[in-house]
């Protein structure tokens, strides 16, 4: 008898710099089947689709938990709020520290009221001593009631197994959502180009364009290997917010080129060599063409 398998979402959440992407590469590793662009007005959710005999896991990616300083602050805030409750399991990534502040403690808030199954993930255990890890998992139970806590360390891969295990323990059986598929240069592309928009974005901050949209015009691995070139334009419907994209001799669209950069090396696990324009293109939103060259679909914007 065929074994019945699991299928379902998660989510990743945590502060910035606690190892997100790191996780996400180790966990996924060669096994990324697919990833689709569910559009959002303002941001994309990356999907990840993990897939092994067991079953298939969707990780969504969901814009920071934050309080919001401005109106698409409260969006992106919204986005992921509703995230926390669409999904089948939360997972919560946090560093080894016996130290919680107000952003933790504002997420722990959050997800009170999402009322998903939360897995605590202490990440980075290679930087302390075994010892001192129970130390950290008491910190953390005093602060919410956690489903599962799971000490792991994304840069080696310790625990990351039982990490999986412990997803699937949260999913329902089911069928899965998308076929094995292997890693096209069309994904990793949508990839490259949500990175770029996400680090747009993080980097204009209050001043942030709505309209942006990033196209990858080219993607090209060199023939000696170890170094990808990638030409990317990101695409305002404002002149003034092509200077505002640019900044000052060019320093602002220096910052999101290097942020990017860094991003999309760690994913790719090679040096890039990434260069950036800004084109103005009024009605992009409005050109069927465009929609669908930047993995939107059209029936988003006919609100």
């Amino acid at each position: 008898m065929e074994q019945m398998q699991k299928s379902g979402f998660a989510t990743l959440i945590g502060r910035p710099n606690v190892g997100k992407s790191t996780l996400m590469n180790r966990l996924i590793g060669q096994k990324i089947a697919i990833t689709s662009n569910k559009p959002q007005t303002t941001r994309n959710r990356i999907q990840t689709v993990y897939t092994c005999d067991q079953g298939q896991i969707i990780f969504l990616d969901t814009p920071g938990i934050h309080k919001a300083k401005n109106k698409l602050g409260e969006y992106m805030v919204n986005v992921a709020e509703r995230t926390l409750r669409e999904v089948d399991v939360i997972l919560w990534l946090v560093e080894p520290s016996t130290f919680i502040g107000a952003g933790e403690r504002h997420i722990a808030e959050q997800l009170k009221k999402a009322k998903t199954p939360v897995i605590l993930v202490i990440n980075k255990t290679d930087t302390v001593k075994r010892e001192e890890i129970l130390v950290f998992i008491d910190t953390y139970r005093k602060l919410y009631d956690f489903d599962e806590i799971v000490p792991v360390s994304a840069l080696n891969g310790d625990n990351t197994d039982t990490l999986i295990e412990q997803i699937f323990k949260y999913l329902p059986y089911g069928p899965q959502y998308y076929d094995e598929d292997t890693v096209t240069d069309q994904p990793m592309r949508q990839i490259v180009a949500e990175l770029i928009r996400e680090k747009a974005l993080r980097c204009l901050d209050e001043e942030i364009p709505h309209g942006i949209a990033v196209s990858i015009d080219q993607m090209k691995e060199r023939k000696d290997g170890g170094i990808c070139d990638i030409d990317a334009t990101i695409i305002c419907e404002k002149d003034s917010h092509k200077g505002i994209i640019i900044g000052k001799q060019g320093a602002m669209l220096k910052k999101i080129g290097s942020a990017a950069r860094y991003e999309i090396e760690r994913m790719m696990e090679m040096k890039v060599n990434l260069k950036l324009w800004v084109k103005v293109k009024k009605d992009w939103r409005d050109s069927d063409y465009l929609i669908k060259n930047f993995g939107y679909d059209k029936k988003d914007f006919d609100l």
